[in-house]
């Protein structure tokens, strides 16, 4: 009798707490929720966490206020939400720098794949390679014959070590074959004010954060990097068509929660964020930046899967650069 009666309190206890771990999820959300951007006000995926958090506030009834916690190449905000109580009341939104961070950080403050609940994939964003305004090169053609010819005098500013930018500008200096002086900011956006203020000489950002400055001539543009060009970009060139054939670099972004959150918790994360990315005005921002909406892509599952195939091949082309964990 005793061993039954422990079997009996064991059941009666689990189910206690399945039925105030549904209760609560019952409740969610009856407050505010946090979504962290990894990366400084202003910049390519505070853009899209910003038009995001607006249109899953309907779904969910509650204000989405985004935090801006920038450094470290985005470690330090997503490190921030690894540790955050697993209650749905803190989300990360982040892009493919996710999945580079384990080759660029000895420590980054969290394991891709255990640290967090997928959520879904959000946009994919192309990257724009420009150049301040009075930049020399007038075409692609001219910019890398310029490159190879004054690399001692040129500055590549990225905005910090495993952002987006840092990716990109990897990628096209091993492309030309050139070793660029590389000056690293806290965030795309002061990167952009100095490329403005004609005080670096390239980027490479994401059209999240350059269609406007582009449009409005205060940056020379060279190519995209999509395999298309981009609608609101029609006579910016592709890389491929500029020569470089396999030079294809998409910014992706992906939502996660905490590791341990209650399922119930986040299938209604998940089926607010489908509704956000459905939403006329969230998908019309987005075109207009020269985003792809990932609406089929907005599940747990192809956002797992992503990281998992990302991870080793980032891994793999840091390895063959050169690139060093710090």
């Amino acid at each position: 009798m005793k061993h039954y009666t422990l079997k009996l309190s064991s059941a009666l206890f689990l189910s206690t707490l399945f039925a105030a771990g549904a209760a609560q999820a019952a409740d969610y959300p009856d407050h505010a929720i946090n979504m962290v951007v990894p990366f400084s006000a202003g910049g390519p995926t505070d853009n899209v966490a910003r038009s995001l958090a607006e249109a899953m506030r309907p779904t969910l009834g509650q204000t989405v206020v985004v935090e801006n916690k920038g450094g470290a190449g985005g470690t330090i905000g997503t490190s921030q939400v690894a540790r955050a109580k697993p209650d749905g009341y803190n989300i990360l939104l982040m892009h493919i720098g996710f999945s580079t961070a384990p080759s660029l950080y000895k420590n980054p403050g969290y394991d891709p794949k255990t640290s967090f609940e997928p959520i879904g994939l959000v946009v994919d964003v192309p990257m724009t390679i420009i150049a301040r305004a009075d930049f020399p090169a007038n075409n692609i053609k001219e910019l890398v014959e310029y490159l190879k010819a004054n690399k001692d005098k040129v500055s590549l500013a990225n905005a910090g070590i495993g952002a987006a930018s840092h990716l990109c500008g990897t990628m096209f200096t091993q492309a030309i074959g050139v070793d660029l002086l590389t000056i690293p900011y806290k965030g795309t956006a002061p990167a952009m004010n100095d490329l403005l203020g004609k005080q670096v000489d390239i980027l490479c950002d994401q059209t999240t954060n350059t269609t406007q400055q582009i449009k409005a001539g205060s940056v020379k543009a060279y190519a995209v990097t999509s395999k298309q060009r981009v609608p609101t970009l029609p006579d910016l060139p592709t890389m491929q068509e500029s020569g470089f054939k396999d030079f294809e670099v998409g910014i992706w972004h992906g939502m996660w929660a905490p590791a341990g959150t209650p399922k119930p918790v986040m299938d209604k994360l998940v089926a607010s964020l489908q509704a956000g990315l459905a939403a006329p005005d969230f998908q019309k921002r987005m075109a207009d930046l020269g985003a792809t909406v990932l609406t089929d892509e907005a599940n747990p599952a192809a956002l797992a899967k992503k990281v998992d195939q990302q991870v080793p091949q980032w891994a793999e082309l840091f390895k063959k650069a050169g690139v060093a964990a710090q």
